[in-house]
């Protein structure tokens, strides 16, 4: 009698197309998750914004390393996570700061949203191209600092402003155009940056780090529900009204 071959079941699919599927479908929840911080920032919930933000990152750093790991790298989700970034840590920052405090500055404050969007997309470029050279020392660091870190840089002065620490008197109209342009100058920059992508996890710390991710997020909506999901007003933080 002849044994049927038993069908092994696979959680990753043999089929490249089919395992390309997860790491592009959390890309367009990354830029869908972008583009709804811009619509908090319309509404004066910057709080929200920025928690859109921080999720973003998150899944930044999250559709890269599965791709890998369950070998669905593409040429497509290469550019779509490249123009993801553009919208998530690019674009949407632009607006929450500008919705926030830069619009005050008037024509100069959006002058400084355009430099750091440019900049976001020039240095994307660059990376787009460095990352097919051939392997070296340098595939370890960025050149710049990557786009999502120049997201969270340029939104400092507002997770700042929502925190409770009000024990200096900081004139936001003057720290924030500073911290455009310091971070606009980062990006475009040939600083080197560690890459995080080239860290391998033993087995045995699996269970450390899928514990540290759950307790960062307990951590992070323990302190967004604390300090930044109450009420606020859009004029406590500009002085005037956004429009």
């Amino acid at each position: 009698m002849i044994e049927q071959p038993k069908n092994n079941l696979k959680i990753v699919p043999e089929k490249k197309s089919a395992r390309m599927l997860l790491p592009n479908m959390l890309t367009l929840i990354g830029v869908c998750i972008g583009l709804t911080s811009i619509r908090f920032a319309l509404s004066g919930e910057f709080h929200l914004a920025i928690i859109a933000i921080i999720f973003a990152a998150l899944i930044d750093g999250l559709d890269g390393r599965i791709a890998r790991m369950i070998k669905g790298t593409s040429k497509v989700g290469k550019e779509l996570d490249s123009l993801t970034d553009m919208i998530s840590f690019g674009v949407a920052p632009a607006f929450i700061m500008y919705f926030w405090m830069l619009n005050t500055l008037g024509k100069f404050g959006w002058l400084l949203s355009l430099i750091y969007v440019i900049c976001v997309a020039l240095r994307l470029a660059r990376f787009n191209i460095s990352s097919n050279q051939e392997p070296s020392w340098r595939d370890n660091f960025f050149e710049g600092v990557p786009s999502p870190a120049g997201g969270i840089l340029v939104l400092s002065p507002l997770i700042f402003s929502l925190s409770d620490f009000n024990y200096l008197n900081i004139n936001y109209q003057i720290v924030t155009p500073i911290f455009f342009i310091v971070t606009s100058y980062l990006l475009i920059s040939k600083f080197p940056t560690y890459s995080f992508k080239k860290i391998i996890i033993p087995r045995k710390a699996t269970i450390f780090l899928l514990f540290g991710i759950i307790l960062f997020f307990g951590l992070l909506l323990a302190w967004a529900s604390a300090s930044i999901t109450g009420p606020i007003s859009v004029e406590s933080f500009s002085g005037s009204p956004i429009f």
